[in-house]
């Protein structure tokens, strides 16, 4: 009986000492699985560190490589989604997925992609758009031009009292200029061009005041066919790509060619018109039997145009400079009757524009813009005689321009502008047409 009584109080002391080591067992078991999960945490979080410092690594020479093809004019065919991680390892608990992260780059990277058109349209208009092989572009222009002059004729009595003849003189001229271009893209930094306008103007002039009554007034109407105007060859360059810190720089020279009719040895006629009363005719108009549809000179000039895209916006500009080389005709008087050889030598000319234009979408493109050209004084010489000014030839021609690109297709492009004479040397308005064709 003694031996079954230590039999079972060795058992219950087994049984007891087991349920106190089953816990401590199972302890160092979960201080085992924490110390593993802790390594591989950390393990982790190195992998993923590298991770971030590899992708950044990546992301930079991604940069480098398409800024060098920016450079050089070439657009890669793929768009490629950034994807730069806000914060260290702890990032990792953001709440935005990574699939979010590339659906909002892709959107980003097609938002790109579907405005460039209409960027390029602009930039065809107002810059150099390098990216288009061959463009073909033919437009129309309506312009407006009237200009009200006061003759007086007599002299001042008692410093205040006018004897003598008043006349009201005012020219009016509606011109139509049908315009034909070309440019090519010889490489992503060279692009030629021609273009080419044809003239088409009606010219009314009007002149009242004769015999002394402001209410009798004459006019006389006079058109011209279309001509050919003076033909302009351009050669531009890209001096620099536009970069985080620098506008897309382009430098352009222009030579113009005399291909219109010269303004010089058109001889003028006296047509009476206007008839008073008696059926008297009482007003002469000596006005000239052709119209002028260029400069007769060969001219030259070099712009420098500037565009930076400043999101969402492009904010553009351009200086330029035209001068022409002297020339002798062998008539540049007015009077048919006698013949005045001499030579010509027009002014000087500086341009200068400002402006900036939005995307609307994949399609239009809104611009506004400021521009001005100051011309110098002409001068002539007789042969035989020195050179003298011809006074009233220097100018300052100031337009608002408001102008909208809209592309009906992928290769075919509507261009509408609208421009607002600022001065009285600029046209009182200017409205055109163009359409750009993409070979």
């Amino acid at each position: 009986m003694q031996t079954g009584l230590k039999q079972g109080l060795a058992l219950a002391v087994s049984v007891g000492l087991g349920m106190v080591a089953a816990p401590q067992a199972t302890q160092a078991n979960e201080v085992d699985d924490v110390n593993a999960l802790s390594a591989e945490l950390q393990t982790l979080r190195e992998s993923y560190v590298k991770e971030v410092r590899r992708l950044r690594e990546v992301d930079a020479r991604l940069l480098a490589i398409q800024a060098q093809l920016k450079a050089a004019g070439v657009q890669p065919d793929g768009q490629t989604t950034r994807a730069e991680p806000s914060g260290g390892p702890t990032a990792a608990s953001s709440n935005t997925t990574a699939g979010e992260t590339s659906e909002v780059g892709h959107t980003a990277a097609d938002k790109e992609k579907a405005t460039k058109r209409s960027v390029d349209d602009f930039l065809q208009q107002e810059h150099v758009a390098f990216d288009r092989r061959l463009v073909i572009e033919g437009g129309i222009t309506y312009s407006r031009y009237d200009r009200n002059q006061l003759a007086l004729n007599g002299f001042l009595a008692l410093d205040s009292i006018f004897l003598g003849n008043i006349s009201v003189d005012k020219v009016a001229s509606d011109t139509l200029t049908y315009s034909l271009a070309a440019r090519y893209s010889l490489t992503p930094r060279w692009n030629i061009g021609v273009s080419t306008p044809f003239l088409q103007r009606q010219i009314t002039y009007q002149k009242g005041g004769a015999g002394g009554s402001a209410a009798s007034y004459a006019e006389l109407s006079q058109g011209s066919t279309v001509t050919p105007g003076d033909t302009t060859f351009n050669l531009s360059y890209r001096l620099l790509p536009e970069t985080q810190d620098w506008p897309d720089i382009v430098l352009t020279g222009s030579v113009i060619a005399p291909t219109g009719r010269a303004p010089y040895g058109i001889s003028w006629e006296t047509i009476n018109a206007g008839q008073d009363a008696s059926g008297n005719s009482f007003v002469q108009f000596s006005v000239p039997t052709k119209q002028a549809t260029g400069n007769g000179l060969w001219g030259y000039g070099v712009s420098l145009s500037m565009v930076k895209t400043m999101d969402p916006a492009l904010i553009f500009t351009n200086f330029g400079y035209t001068g022409y080389l002297s020339r002798h005709f062998n008539d540049i008087g007015i009077d048919p009757s006698v013949q005045n050889p001499g030579r010509v030598k027009l002014g000087e000319s500086f341009s200068y524009a400002l402006g900036l234009a939005f995307a609307l979408n994949d399609r239009a493109s809104l611009s506004l813009s400021v521009s001005d050209q100051i011309s110098r004084q002409a001068r002539i010489k007789y042969d035989g005689q020195p050179w003298q000014a011809l006074i009233g030839s220097n100018a300052n021609a100031a337009t608002f321009n408001l102008g909208m690109t809209y592309a009906l297709n992928k290769r075919t492009t509507l261009v509408t502008t609208l421009g607002v004479g600022l001065t009285p040397d600029a046209p009182d308005f200017t409205l055109g047409i163009k359409i750009p064709f993409i070979l």
